[in-house]
Formats: structure tokens, C-alpha cells, sequence
């Protein structure tokens, strides 16, 4: 059983938030023109690696955060670049303790020069880089969706 239900547009079927709205940072972080994924344990999809800001942090100090505690690469968080906002309602993570969280999502990106040496961390089952083609056969996480798709239409 997934310790965590997303949702996204889905009003029939996503439970009322509970808690404030959650401000979260991900990352498009590219090597060779292919896209870095995790595949999560809470919820066994594939998703963006990044997280939630803590009450003190910006977005760019969340995401070299979440980039050195899920992938073991420490990267300055000036070389992460602001693409984009996702901040529809619909977007929701419902977790099994009970909190329902609205979230709001800053995308940064980052193309590395060389192949990282990645660390996994205790939140991923399986880092990956994937190709356009190679996604279509992934079940990414519904709140991830449309960033990756705006990704390859060249929106972000």
C-alpha cells in the first residue's frame, strides 16, 4: 500500500485539503538530453527529484537541498535556474496518516555537464535517466504529469 494518493484536476475524487497549502521544489535535471526521475517508495511511481521547502528555505535553497539529500550532489543553488510555477488547486497529495495537502510546485532546472555520480537515497527505490521515448512507458506521478510533458514541448 502507497504511503502517499496524488491527484491532480480531479475534484471528484481528491479528498479536501486539510492542511495550508504545501510550497515544493523539483528539478528538470538533464544530462545527454535525458531527463533524471526517481521512482519513489512513498507511492511506487516515477517523479521529479525535489520536495518541500522548509519554513526558512527559498526555492533554490530547497532544491540543492533535496538534490544533495536524494541524489548525494552537492551543487550551489545558484546554478539552478527558475522555469516555471505550477500552481493549480487540483494538485493534491493525500497521505495515510490523513493530511491532504494543495501543492505548490516551483520547477528549477539544471543540465550537468558530465554523468553524475548518484547516491540513492531511503525516499527512492531507483534513480534513472530517461529519454522522451522511454517515459511514455513509466507511470510517472499525476502531479509530475504535466511539468515532465511541458518539459518536451519545449514550455519550460
Amino acid at each position: 500500500m502507497s504511503y502517499v494518493t496524488f491527484y491532480r484536476g480531479d475534484p471528484k475524487n481528491a479528498p479536501k485539503t486539510t492542511m495550508p497549502a504545501h510550497l515544493g521544489a523539483n528539478v528538470i535535471l538533464t544530462w545527454e538530453g535525458r531527463l533524471l526521475l526517481e521512482r519513489r517508495r512513498d507511492s511506487d511511481t516515477w517523479g521529479l527529484v525535489g520536495g518541500g521547502c522548509k519554513k526558512y528555505e527559498t526555492g533554490r535553497e530547497a532544491i540543492a537541498r533535496e538534490v544533495y539529500e536524494e541524489l548525494g550532489l552537492r551543487i550551489p543553488k545558484e546554478r539552478f535556474k527558475k522555469l516555471a510555477v505550477y500552481d493549480d488547486p487540483g494538485r493534491i497529495a493525500a497521505y495515510r496518516d490523513g493530511s491532504v495537502w494543495r501543492m505548490v510546485i516551483v520547477v528549477y532546472g539544471l543540465q550537468l555537464e558530465q554523468e553524475p555520480r548518484l547516491r540513492i537515497s531511503p525516499e527512492s527505490k531507483e534513480l534513472r535517466f530517461f529519454t522522451r521515448q522511454e517515459l511514455a512507458s513509466v507511470q510517472i506521478a499525476v502531479t509530475h504529469q504535466d511539468i515532465v510533458e511541458d518539459l518536451f514541448l519545449n514550455k519550460l
